[in-house]
C-alpha cells in the first residue's frame, strides 16, 4: 500500500462506542483514519473495493471495514463532498 494519500477530509469524528473498542485494543483512530486516507479499505469485498475506487474519480461516499482483533470491527465512512469521515461501529449505523 502506498503512502501517498487518496483524497483529502476534513472533519474525523468517532461514536462513544467506537473509540471505546480502539481505546481497549490500543489502536489509534488516527492510524485508521491514515489507512483509510491512503485507500486501505481493510477487509472489504472485491465489489466495495470496486465501489470505492469508483467514488474516488467520481466523489460519492467511501467505506472501510478495519478488523479490531478480539473486538469486532470498525467501518470508516467518507461523505461524498468528503466533509466528514466517521469512525463507528456497524452496530452504530
Amino acid at each position: 500500500m502506498s503512502n501517498r494519500l487518496r483524497f483529502r477530509m476534513s472533519q474525523p469524528l468517532v461514536t462513544p462506542a467506537a473509540r471505546s473498542v480502539l481505546e481497549q485494543a490500543g489502536i489509534s483512530p488516527t492510524a485508521l483514519l491514515g489507512r483509510h486516507l491512503r485507500g486501505d479499505w481493510g477487509e472489504l469485498n472485491i465489489t466495495d473495493i470496486a465501489s470505492n475506487e469508483l467514488a474516488l474519480l467520481i466523489h460519492r461516499r467511501l467505506l472501510s471495514s478495519q478488523v479490531i482483533p478480539g473486538r469486532g470491527r470498525v467501518w470508516i465512512i467518507t461523505e461524498a463532498d468528503r466533509s466528514v469521515t466517521t469512525i463507528l461501529l456497524p452496530e452504530d449505523y
